[in-house]
């Protein structure tokens, strides 16, 4: 590699990740543009891989990972261990060693003394929107002198090999080897208070409301979910705080001669207000500068030292489900979320009246959903291994080693953490109920115990709350259906699921939606992990049908008989092009978006198209399963739509009473044409507003700068939508829409029940908000309508009584 081993903030910026790492990227692009940040420098990942390679551990570390199964705990920690020793005992190259040691002279020389650092692990692939690499690897605090420095660079190359790092690159089929990690190097702030901000709560994603979490002390308390700091909501466009939430602190972390200690903090300070009304507003202030700069909801690392701020972290927010934050002003009051928490209705439970289930712990509800089953206290992640899938996990705090056990969960307790602790940005990555923070939820719950997590309101209930008439008969997973079904808003307007994870298919089924109006293939064939055309030249064509046909099942029988739209494949060149073998086909394109995808694809690669044809029949034909459909994307021209009906009859595929076939409606052309689609032959169509909206109003909806400018309630947009949905009726072609917008925003929803959408598809966390959205926007309608008609018939009387009569 040409990389250098050190690069200075100075050097650094948002496009230099692959040197320097999400976290190392994002601080050199805070520091030269004026934040905050305390200065430094990192090693980057060109040092840790020559590391690698001057020790000859690639292929060591390959081997002994490509052997392992991440299920096996014992065998996960041992290759683990096995790993990190090799690299910590392993000679670092003598130029990097000394590039490391003159660099912290350096910044020794710049501060006229011998500085302390924090040394942070930096992976290539963190911090993107995508995905979070979060608290897997290692941070050094209060590290002091040069050997020291260059130790903790090794101890944070070797924790890319932590087993909850091993396990979450290959459960999110990311290469080990193509994981990079830097460190990063910076000077300590030697925080009296400290924490988190995230500029769009994550909970209630509200993108005018920013919460703020404090402790005393170091900040990694707050980050671990080692305390339950206080919480702050601040209005983000007017900077008044909404409302405030101050918890006693009984210990802090901070440095006691030179070493970070736990210190008993006095009982009159234990319940203190950690940051002042003025802090508040002028940490809010800044951060809302941060999200501006970046055109994206950040999750924001502070630090106060003598009154002074400075910012030590920004990454994107990962775990958002619509585009909260993105677009602002949504329009109505502010939501108190502390407040309603309190004053929320009690459900049902077993063989009980409405409210009178009983209550027996509250606290912040970290991430939404009901889930029940039987208690598993666990003290440490060694224990996770006694963990049965459906049961509700209770500890103090979770940790990285605890994701395999998350994963089994039915909900997550935690005595200690807030909005901004592991467990609660883990919990809603995975979708799981949580609730943190409880105090000594571990004192109160035992094993075996039977209890229900209200994840949205921060309530453990006793027992399985059930609806009555299920309560006999019903527990577990099937309760939650129940109670779920009891409380079910009816709406003509069919609300369907966006679903991409078949890890996901059983349980967001229980949601009550009316079917999946979105299944994207692209996980499922990342899955599989190789070209499709690769494996075809290899005689596997089969094993790549089986493949794929086998998560279609899975994903049609937990909805059976709800449908199940299948949205065919829908990569685009460069991503087909992160699959193996994907550098060998794919051709380069400067601007993938509107390049070589969708419809054109299959109609120049018909035998490809006919593997994933194969696959639904296979569902449909071999397993029964008469409720998977097949949805075209990215669909231009008629002439498109012909091929591809071409092609279907090529494997013997019809539009039949229970098959049917929708087109994408992503393009302007495909709006402008919508009629001669809908005579052409189409059962329905679905909007995909995110490409529409970039395509009708030339934004790049990635594009920071423009960031702004990019919103569904575009009047060009709107007036589109009403085109291709009347239309549609007027065909009998059903219509619906793949999106967060109605959701998000009330009004928009409003108007689709107006233009008369037939269905809206939104993502699992907003399936039932959309509902009571959608049911309240028809009840509008149908009391405007109403008082329409009986204005019309007074007039009529009138101009009778008046002899108007013609």
């Amino acid at each position: 590699m040409d990389m250098k081993n050190v690069m200075w903030f100075s050097e650094l910026s948002k496009k230099n990740l692959a040197e320097a790492g999400g976290k190392g990227a994002n601080l050199g692009e805070m520091y030269q543009n004026g934040f905050p940040i305390p200065n430094g420098f990192v090693i980057t990942s060109g040092a840790y891989y020559r590391h690698l390679e001057a020790n000859n551990l690639v292929q060591v570390i390959t081997d002994i990972l490509g052997k392992l199964d991440v299920n096996d705990q014992e065998k996960l920690m041992a290759a683990s261990e096995e790993i990190k020793k090799l690299i910590t005992d392993a000679r670092m190259p003598q130029d990097t060693q000394n590039d490391i040691i003159n660099s912290y002279k350096k910044l020794n020389e710049m501060v006229g003394r011998q500085v302390y650092v924090a040394v942070r692990s930096s992976a290539t692939a963190e911090d993107l929107p995508t995905a979070s690499f979060a608290g897997q690897q290692s941070t050094y605090l209060n590290v002091f002198g040069a050997e020291d420095v260059v130790q903790a660079v090794k101890e944070c190359w070797a924790s890319l090999f932590e087993s909850r790092a091993i396990f979450y690159r290959v459960e999110n089929k990311f290469e080990h080897m193509k994981v990079g990690l830097a460190a990063v190097v910076q000077m300590m702030v030697q925080s009296e208070k400290a924490g988190v901000v995230f500029t769009v709560d994550p909970l209630y994603q509200d993108p005018n409301l920013l919460s703020i979490e404090t402790a005393f002390g170091l900040g990694e308390v707050v980050v671990s979910g080692q305390v339950t700091p206080d919480t702050y909501r601040v209005d983000k466009d007017k900077l008044q705080i909404v409302d405030k939430s101050v918890v006693k602190q009984p210990w802090m972390l901070i440095k006691v001669e030179g070493k970070n200690k736990r210190v008993e903090i006095k009982d009159d300070a234990q319940g203190r207000q950690k940051l002042s009304d003025l802090e508040i507003k002028d940490l809010a202030k800044i951060c809302r500068k941060i999200e501006e700069h970046y055109g994206y909801p950040q999750d924001i690392e502070y630090a106060f030292e003598k009154d002074n701020l400075y910012i030590v972290q920004s990454r994107p927010i990962t775990t958002l489900t619509n585009k909260a934050g993105l677009e602002k002003g949504t329009g109505g009051e502010l939501v108190k979320p502390m407040e309603n928490r309190q004053a929320t209705a009690q459900p049902k439970a077993q063989g009980q009246g409405v409210g009178q289930a009983k209550a027996i712990l509250r606290g912040l509800g970290a991430s939404p959903g009901i889930g029940m089953g039987k208690v598993k206290l666990v003290k440490t992640s060694k224990e996770i291994k006694n963990m049965e899938r459906g049961d509700i996990l209770v500890t103090e705090m979770t940790t990285p080693d605890f994701v395999p056990g998350m994963k089994k969960a039915a909900a997550i307790i935690t005595d200690t953490g807030g909005m901004t602790s592991h467990a609660a940005i883990v919990s809603r990555e995975l979708g799981v109920p949580c609730v943190v923070g409880t105090g000594n939820a571990t004192a109160i719950l035992k094993d075996g115990m039977d209890v229900s997590v209200d994840g949205s309101h921060g309530i453990i209930y006793e027992g399985l709350v059930s609806a009555p008439e299920a309560a006999a008969k019903t527990g577990g997973a099937e309760a939650a259906q129940a109670v779920i079904s009891a409380a079910t808003t009816i709406t003509g307007t069919k609300i369907y699921v966006n679903l991409a994870d078949v890890d996901q298919a059983e349980k967001v089924s229980k949601l009550p939606a009316d079917g999946v109006g979105l299944l994207r293939a692209e996980f499922m064939i990342a899955a599989i992990g190789q070209h499709p055309r690769k494996m075809l030249e290899e005689g596997r064509r089969q094993e790549y049908v089986d493949k794929l046909a086998d998560d279609m099942r899975k994903f049609a029988a937990a909805f059976y008989p709800r449908p199940v739209v299948y949205r065919a494949t829908d990569f685009k060149t460069n991503e087909y092009k992160n699959l193996e073998g994907g550098e060998k086909y794919e051709p380069h394109e400067e601007n993938p978006m509107m390049g070589y995808r969708g419809a054109a694809r299959y109609i120049k690669e018909p035998e490809l198209f006919k593997m994933e044809l194969e696959a639904i029949k296979k569902v449909r034909e071999e397993f029964h399963l008469q409720n998977l459909w097949l949805m075209i994307p990215f669909v231009r021209r008629i002439g498109e739509l012909r091929a591809i009906k071409d092609i279907m009859e090529d494997v013997e595929m019809y539009r039949t009473r229970d098959f049917k076939l929708w087109i994408m409606v992503e393009v302007p052309s495909t709006v402008i044409l919508i009629d001669q689609f809908c005579k052409e032959g189409i059962d329905g169509i679905s909007i995909g507003t995110n490409d529409l909206t970039q395509l009708t109003l030339g934004i790049d909806r990635d594009n920071a700068t423009l960031a702004k400018g990019f919103d569904e309630r575009n009047e060009a947009v709107l007036r589109s939508l009403k085109r291709v949905i009347t239309t549609c009726n007027k065909f009998g072609v059903t219509s619906s829409l793949c999106g967060q917008a109605p959701s998000v925003y009330p009004e928009f929803a409003e108007k689709l029940v107006e233009f008369g959408i037939t269905s809206m598809s939104v993502n699992p966390d907003a399936v039932e908000r959309t509902r009571k959205i959608v049911a309240s926007a028809e009840q509008k309608i149908i009391l405007h309508r109403l008082r329409n008609l009986q204005q019309a018939g007074k007039d009529d009387d009138e101009n009778e009584t008046l002899g108007l009569e013609d």
